[in-house]
């Protein structure tokens, strides 16, 4: 015996619409609606009708097979024959996450075909594999950020089967897996919970309207599904960890942070099932409470994201100093985002015009991801260019080298150790003409002035701007292809047979435009320069000699290196 459940304490009467029938649901406490089904009906596609309207799927739909506007169908997860019973998630300190979005990682863009890519990930030496939104959203195809059903896996994936089957393969060959999940805000097309209950509220704006109702009248089962969801994939699906989109969009002044919930209800689950699970925030506050233990007044995440890092390597070499990129650009920012972190941690931001972040104190490196690309640094560029399409190879090298031998967790955007050649542009696909012409207008509008001709920006509803998303997975066994990837190789091998790494200090010219990384054992040379430069070493009690460089140094004494144009070394 089941029952069909949901919140709308707006409504005034709640039917259950099922193999053909319509059925009135009765009232419970709190504003929850409730009817019983058995038999065949429990397995059957159903809807809800609010006050004798159309029918809406279950905001808690477990699988919307056709879409968001559609029926929801139940599942039954303990049908799944789960092959990973003994399995116990890496440890994060000692990893290399690989972000993937499920429908350019592929051709087919589907979970399946993305277990065929497992062995490669393997032997590359990543040790998590980090799905981005695959939560039910508009369309066949789109990033994933603007979905609506939080407990449906995406119908063109591959669906709640197809999602299992991908973790079980990721688990059976010793691969963990993130996913990224969106709590800050809900997406527009198929999102009928403003017609249910309080679950926006006008007391908080967020750049995608309304925020989500976590701490107003009514927050209190607006909370729930959001925990409720955090619990489900990890329960149900398996996975090792989430990655909580944006967080600085998510507000509450509740004495205990929806966050904080969260993370305590994981606990909770971790000390019933036996296993340890993941939490980490993508935030650009600089707010170390994020990971701060619940116990001295944080919300006991486990790590998040350190954009400082990617902004200052990032604006350093390309030389941009546009939108957030106006607060980096010198040499010393990339300097103290290695050795803290945070450049920003208590000082003036020229771009927020106000004081931004605070220090991160003692808080242990491992606490920190970073990455020099990721889905958001390049799809929402104009044209989605990759670091390397802005950069040469040789300075791209030295980028991947400072990444892999930083103190941080590395965060690898695919394709990445290939330099892939295809872009990662922003696509939609949305079926409502009005709103697919507001995102194409909107992106326009975004990059008008950044590049003169808002024509130029690729239409989000082409079929081709996903299209030229897609990985090409021959390219990375020919060329510079073929050399960038060898060169990722060595760093991943050698960073696994290093670790840990997190006792940094950092000297630098920034006029000679050269910076040497003192981190554990290791030494780590970069000539950021278009001409040879000598850079002091320290070599402590012994000689250090050169294990890995992308040039060859030109000579090395006890007390110098002389290292070529834009090149790194590593020495020990």
């Amino acid at each position: 015996m089941n029952a069909r459940r949901l919140w709308a304490p707006f409504a005034h009467r709640v039917e259950l619409i099922t193999g053909g029938s319509r059925v009135a649901m009765g009232q419970d406490a709190g504003g929850w609606w409730s009817v019983k089904v058995e038999g065949r009906l429990a397995r059957t596609d159903y809807a809800f009708s609010i006050d004798g309207g159309e029918p809406i799927p279950d905001p808690r739909s477990c699988f919307q097979p056709d879409g968001v506007m559609a029926f929801s169908r139940p599942i039954n997860h303990s049908e799944f024959q789960w092959s990973d019973g003994g399995w116990r998630s890496p440890e994060l300190g000692s990893s290399i996450i690989y972000e993937c979005h499920i429908g350019t990682f592929t051709a087919d863009g589907t979970f399946a075909a993305a277990i065929d890519r497992l062995e490669y990930l393997k032997s590359l030496g990543i040790t998590y594999l980090e799905l981005m939104p695959v939560a039910e959203f508009p369309g066949d195809h789109g990033w994933g950020y603007d979905g609506v059903d939080l407990y449906a896996p995406h119908h063109a994936y591959g669906g709640p089967d197809g999602l299992k089957r991908l973790v079980d393969a990721c688990h059976r060959i010793g691969l963990g897996v993130i996913l990224d999940v969106v709590y800050n805000h809900f997406g527009p097309s198929g999102n009928f919970l403003p017609a249910l209950g309080p679950y926006l509220t006008d007391r908080y704006r967020t750049p995608w309207g309304n925020a989500i109702n976590f701490d107003d009248a009514g927050s209190v089962e607006v909370r729930r599904l959001v925990c409720d969801n955090a619990i489900m994939w990890l329960r149900d699906y398996h996975v090792d960890g989430l990655r909580l989109d944006a967080v600085h969009a998510i507000f509450d002044i509740s004495a205990i942070h929806v966050l904080e919930q969260l993370a305590t209800e994981v606990r909770a689950l971790e000390a019933r099932i036996g296993r340890e699970f993941l939490v980490i925030a993508e935030s650009d506050l600089n707010q170390p409470r994020l990971v701060t233990s619940s116990e001295a007044g944080g919300y006991g995440l486990d790590a998040q994201w350190s954009d400082d890092f990617h902004h200052a390597l990032h604006a350093y070499l390309t030389r941009e100093r546009s939108g957030y990129y106006e607060d980096f650009g010198s040499l010393a920012d990339v300097a103290k985002a290695l050795a803290g972190s945070y450049v920003y941690d208590g000082i003036y931001s020229r771009h927020r015009k106000r004081v931004h972040g605070r220090p991160a104190g003692t808080l242990p490196a491992d606490r920190f991801i970073a990455c020099i690309q990721n889905h958001d640094q390049i799809g929402n560029r104009a044209a989605g260019e990759r670091l390397g399409h802005l950069i040469s190879a040789d300075g791209l090298k030295i980028a991947a080298a400072l990444l892999l031998t930083s103190p941080f967790v590395p965060l690898l955007f695919q394709g990445e150790e290939w330099n892939a050649s295809s872009p990662f542009q922003y696509f939609t696909a949305h079926t409502d003409p009005v709103l697919a012409q507001a995102v194409r207008d909107g992106r326009r509008r975004e990059f008008a002035q950044s590049i003169g001709e808002a024509a130029e920006v690729p239409d989000p509803q082409a079929a081709e701007t996903f299209a030229r998303s897609k990985l090409k997975w021959e390219e990375r066994e020919h060329g510079e292809h073929a050399e960038m990837l060898a060169w990722y190789r060595k760093l991943i091998n050698y960073r696994r047979n290093r670790l840990p790494l997190d006792q940094v200090s950092v000297d630098f010219d920034e006029a000679a435009r050269w910076l040497r990384m003192r981190n554990g054992a290791i030494e780590v040379v970069c000539n950021f320069a278009e001409y040879e430069v000598s850079i002091p070493i320290d070599p402590r009690d012994r000689a250090m000699r050169v294990v890995l460089a992308s040039k060859e140094p030109l000579s090395l004494s006890p007390a110098e290196i002389v290292v070529p144009p834009l090149s790194i070394a590593i020495l020990e």
